[in-house]
Formats: structure tokens, sequence, C-alpha cells
């Protein structure tokens, strides 16, 4: 069984992950690093930091933290030789260079998305591309997810831009030429793709992939009701990664 440290493991996300990879049978969550003591260890160690960790016992560590947490879980792993899978969304340039630099002597795989669903529609949405005129995306989370839009919505829409660039398709030209209230028709994105974010309490993740053409609609909707949608993916992720060196950018590779 692969032997996990979770970082984040106080936060909703990290009890989730601990609580379903622990259950899946090929898991033992070691050590749950956080500033905050967990509500449940689920067997694991806590500490409050990666000073107090010992490597020798994790093979792989798990973070959905925060971006300065992320640059912290990348220096550790790179120094020890332990593999890392990266949840955490928001970084910086700066911030991914240090995940990139990590990849260069560990394994490493960061996805804006885990959930297997949320892959497969991002898919769905580049075969659609270069049948549609239009595309906008509508991304809607919870209230206490700080940045906007999503790494989802943003990893979208660069696949849907990448499939109609293939296809000889130009950039999606907005029609709007007067705003009464700026910011209306959303932020743009690459391609000229319209990201419109929705923060609400009661909401997980969810995204609509709206496209439209002459006479005809098409919704492409995703939606995780529960964090538990994502232990899926991240255990794929776990298991395709180890300490050998290589960056895998987004789990659609593992998705067969």
């Amino acid at each position: 069984m692969k032997r996990v440290a979770i970082s984040g493991g106080a936060g909703r996300m990290g009890q989730t992950l601990a609580a379903g990879l622990s259950g899946l049978g090929r898991f033992t969550i070691v050590t749950l690093v956080d500033v905050q003591e967990p509500r449940d260890l689920f067997g694991a160690t806590y500490v409050a930091s990666w000073d107090s960790v010992d490597a020798s016992t994790v093979d792989v560590v798990i973070d959905f933290s925060t971006p300065e947490g992320v640059v912290s879980s990348a220096a550790w792993c790179a120094q020890n030789g332990v593999a890392l899978v990266i949840g955490t969304t928001g970084l910086s340039s700066e911030q991914r260079a240090h995940v990139d630099a990590a990849s260069t002597k560990v394994g490493v795989v960061i996805a804006a998305n885990y959930s297997v669903g949320a892959v497969l529609s991002e898919r769905f949405a580049a075969m659609a591309a270069p049948y549609f005129d239009v595309v906008e995306i509508i991304e809607l989370h919870h209230d206490k997810k700080a940045d906007a839009p999503s790494g989802t919505s943003l990893a979208a829409s660069k696949a849907i831009v990448a499939a109609r660039t293939a296809a000889g398709k130009g950039l999606i030209s907005d029609p709007t030429t007067r705003h009464t209230l700026k910011g209306a028709r959303g932020a743009e994105a690459d391609g000229g793709i319209k990201i419109h974010s929705v923060r609400l309490p009661g909401l997980v993740a969810h995204q609509e992939i709206l496209f439209g053409g002459p006479g005809e609609g098409l919704m492409i909707r995703h939606d995780s009701f529960d964090r538990v949608s994502f232990i899926q993916g991240v255990a794929l992720a776990a298991d395709a990664v180890d300490a050998s060196p290589r960056l895998i950018d987004g789990i659609d590779s593992l998705v067969a």
C-alpha cells in the first residue's frame, strides 16, 4: 500500500480525502499536515509543518492546501524524493515555477479538477468546439473558494481553444458593444471565451459549457454534489506517480 501524507489535512477536502482514500484499501494515511489540528486523524499522525515529517514514512504527498502551502510541499518533496499530487488552484506563475522545478526531481501530478466527470466534460467540449460559433462557460462554486475563475473553467477554455485552433477556427467575438455595468459579460479567457463565476453557499463545484450555433445550442454540464467526487481522480494520480522525475499536467491521460 502507498503511504500518503495530506497537506491541508484539517480542511474539508483534506478530511474527505483522508476518509475516502483510506477506505479504498490501497492507501495508508500516515500524516496530516496543517496549521490547524484536524478534527479526525484516520489513524494518521498530525504535524503543523513539514519540518516534523519523516520522509522515509511517506510515498506520496497530496496537497489540497493553499498556493503558499504548495510551494512548501513541492520543496519538501523535491528535497526528500517523495512524489507529489496537487489539487490546490490559484497558483501564481512564480508558485507554479516551484512545482515545475520539483518535477525535475520527483514525479508530480497537478490538476485543476480531479473529478472524472469534469475531465470527461472537458473532453466532450473539445470534441464539440469546432462545430459551434460561440461558447461561454459558467462555473459555480461554494462561497469559500478564494480564486476566480476556477482552474477547471480555465482548463476547459484552453482545451476548447486548442480544438478550435486545430480545426482552423478563429477567435470568438463578442457582439456586445455597450456595457451598462462593467464586467457584466464576464471575464474573457484566451480565444475570446467568456467565463462567468458564481459563488454561493450550498454549492460545491459545478460547471456549464454553453455552445451556440445557427438554430441550436449544446450545454455540457457537470456537477460535483459532494467532495467525494474527487477521490477517484486523486487515487488515479497517486497510483500513477512515483519518485521518478516527471510532470503530469491534468488527469486526462489517466482516464482511459
